[in-house]
């Protein structure tokens, strides 16, 4: 209910001006740690966006092109992700696609969930390839 109420603001705002409103997540213990990592390795520019900024502000939050792109590290496990769900992978990373939300994406790592919604005309494929990049480093291995 959360992601939808997030998609609703972001896809409000898409294409306005100024600082964009995303609720952030509250990981704890090793969820914060990675997604404070992948803070640090999220690009400046995703499918030809420029980064901009969300509020309130949190290490846990990304906005590409003034929303129509949008990050968050920390995120509980999706409601509708059944353990028999087959994970779509790319480079690396399981991503879940939410049946009930088609612009919705929650990466699957062992130390955090991290959900991508997508406004716009951008295509998913490219956008959690771009993100399955940084997304690959926060994995307690790398």
């Amino acid at each position: 209910m959360r992601a939808a109420a997030v998609l609703l603001v972001l896809l409000a705002l898409a294409g306005c001006g100024g600082t964009v409103r995303v609720e952030p997540p509250a990981p704890q213990g090793e969820a914060a740690a990675a997604c404070a990592k992948l803070a640090t390795l999220l690009p400046a520019t995703l499918d030809g966006e420029e980064r901009g900024s969300s509020t309130p502000e949190s290490p846990y939050v990304a906005v590409w092109g003034s929303g129509v792109i949008a990050l968050r590290c920390g995120v509980p496990r999706p409601v509708r992700m059944a353990p028999t769900d087959q994970l779509q992978e790319v480079g690396g990373v399981g991503w879940f696609a939410d049946p009930d939300k088609p612009a919705l994406f929650t990466a699957v790592t062992d130390l955090a969930y991290v959900e991508v919604t997508l406004g716009g005309e951008h295509v998913a494929a490219e956008v959690l390839a771009d993100l399955s990049k940084p997304i690959a480093q926060i994995a307690p291995e790398a």
